[in-house]
């Protein structure tokens, strides 16, 4: 029996994902939930495991190709039902051939019991008939006719992309339904209904090209290289430039004597007893900082706009910024106000471990309270950074420099460092956010002053 598994929902509205490579080919067998494919959304690089077990028969896209969700995947032949096996009813049948749920992407429909569609024009097969597998893997946008018949009122089908590119030219997509009839409308056509009304769109919006990026061609001195806006890339732009034109954005800065925190941290590094516990300034800080959100919690809410709220978080979900290959991403360590400095230390490392191996799952991307960003390793003293969406502070670390400072009435060379704030300033004033700046670097001053707080 063929049987066809499509691109399932891989959580956080996320509507498509780059194939980065196979990992089965076909004639293959497979077990189930053996890895099929590494695929890249835009968040991070996520395993497929397979839904069944039996022979690779297709693969319906090559690695570098875009697929949306919903879309067919791979193919398999798996082992027919018993020939002499009774009948089962239509409701027991499409129990018997649901796909199996994937580890990690949501739990199983908890039954096969769904409401009953109107009939559809012309005696279409009823949605009982249709393929059980369509059903769990495909979100309702992108059904076949046969499973998904809009009822009155239902918006036109289509997938999400498409959706999307509709809006940017302005085209209503119930319009293009009434010209392409029961079927899911494609980017192809909403483009040809904008050809035809005038609607006009960018260079870029037109229809995706499955060719590869073509390399720089030499032209004396003016060669260039053109690189697909995709994955981490495009999301970060996106959702920099949402953050940058929604939260009005304020910095501040404070240089600080971190002489105490890096005796501190020597002393810790030498100490046996925490040889495997890696405690460097970022630690030290990220632990500051949930001591100071405590004492500071309007920088540790959510401005939720379609609730008219402002949403204090009694805990602490720290976002730490990673560079990679695949661009910058900000996973989260969880309650990071209840983690000790050796459980911060450990949680950092094993975040910056998975990051840098290109494993951060999307839930561990989402859901931040606040962040941290450190731009001294690369040199820079301080910077503006942008929030991430949703939360209202991020700070930006600086390099730890030697510089002559007063101490105790003299002038000595010390350890310094400059502290860079940012924060919404809808939800934090800007006392609190001195206030906030202030009880960090006190802590970074001197570290036994952790102590009170």
């Amino acid at each position: 029996m063929n049987a066809e598994f499509r691109l399932p929902d891989l959580g956080e509205g996320l509507t498509e994902a780059e194939v980065v490579q196979w990992l089965v080919q076909p004639g293959d067998a497979v077990v189930l939930n053996q890895t099929l494919a590494e695929v890249e959304t835009a968040k991070a690089v996520v395993e497929l495991p397979s839904p069944y077990e039996g022979k690779v028969t297709t693969l319906h896209a090559d690695a570098g190709e875009t697929v949306a969700v919903g879309a067919p995947l791979i193919a398999f032949d798996v082992a027919s039902e018993e020939p002499d096996a009774p009948s089962a009813p239509p409701a027991a049948e499409a129990e018997e051939k649901a796909q199996p749920n994937l580890v990690g992407y949501g739990a199983a429909p908890a039954s096969g019991d769904r409401p009953a569609r109107r009939a559809r024009r012309g005696g279409a097969a009823p949605a009982a008939a249709a393929d059980a597998d369509v059903l769990v893997a495909a979100p309702h946008d992108v059904l076949p006719p046969s499973v998904a018949e809009p009822a009155v009122g239902e918006r036109p089908r289509s997938t999400p992309p498409v959706r999307a590119h509709a809006k940017r030219l302005g085209v209503d997509l119930a319009l293009v339904a009434a010209e392409v009839g029961d079927r899911v409308i494609t980017r192809e056509d909403v483009n040809a209904y904008a050809e035809r009304t005038g609607a006009t769109a960018a260079a870029t919006e037109t229809a995706p090209v499955s060719s590869p990026t073509p390399p720089a061609v030499p032209s004396g001195d003016r060669a260039q290289t053109r690189i697909p806006i995709k994955g981490v890339r495009k999301h970060t732009a996106q959702a920099m430039v949402q953050s940058a034109f929604t939260a009005p954005h304020v910095t501040t800065f404070h240089t600080v004597d971190v002489t105490a925190t890096m005796e501190l941290i020597d002393q810790l590094r030498a100490d046996r007893k925490l040889a495997e516990h890696r405690i460097g300034p970022l630690v030290v800080i990220a632990k500051a900082v949930t001591l100071a959100l405590g004492r500071n919690p309007s920088l540790n809410a959510t401005w939720d706009e379609v609730a008219g709220e402002i949403v204090h978080n009694h805990f602490v979900d720290l976002g730490i910024a990673a560079a990679t290959e695949r661009g910058l991403i900000v996973p989260i360590i969880r309650d990071a106000e209840r983690l000790s400095l050796t459980g911060v230390a450990d949680a950092l490392t094993q975040l910056t471990q998975t990051a840098r191996a290109g494993k951060t799952s999307p839930a561990e991307l989402v859901g931040g309270t606040f962040s941290i960003t450190n731009i001294g390793v690369f040199g820079i003293d301080a910077g503006t950074p942008i929030l991430p969406p949703g939360q209202s502070g991020i700070l930006a670390v600086g390099a730890v420099r030697r510089q002559p400072w007063e101490h105790h009435g003299e002038i000595a060379l010390r350890q310094m460092m400059t502290l860079s704030l940012s924060f919404d300033h809808r939800l934090v004033d800007g006392a609190e956010g001195a206030r906030f700046l202030k009880d960090v670097a006190d802590i970074l001053e001197q570290p036994g002053r952790a102590l009170l707080y």
